[in-house]
């Protein structure tokens, strides 16, 4: 398993940035194989996480038309700054255990 940390600081966010947003989170769930995908914002700065089963799953999503769109608008419209990395969990564990 693989998981995507996406980290901004944010110009403005407005409603078309809040409609884009849930789109790109419903289709990397539905189409993407995306297997959990959790968001926040605190002032300025937002941190979405998202976990994907292959890093093939990842890219598709990444070069898909719809996500290029809005990585475009992020870029000139709502951040100021982004990061974003990937990482393989070796390990996982919860409580109570799932």
């Amino acid at each position: 398993m693989f998981v995507v940390i996406f980290r901004a600081q944010a110009l403005a966010l407005d409603a078309e940035y809040s409609t884009m947003a849930a789109q790109m989170r419903e289709l990397a769930l539905t189409r993407f194989g995306c297997l959990d995908f959790t968001a926040a914002t605190e002032g300025e700065q937002e941190i979405a996480v998202s976990y994907w089963p292959d890093e093939a799953s990842i890219r598709a999503w990444k070069q898909h038309s719809d996500h290029l769109v809005a990585q475009q608008l992020g870029r000139e419209r709502w951040y100021a700054a982004y990061s974003v990395e990937i990482a393989e969990i070796k390990r996982r564990y919860s409580h109570p255990a799932t």
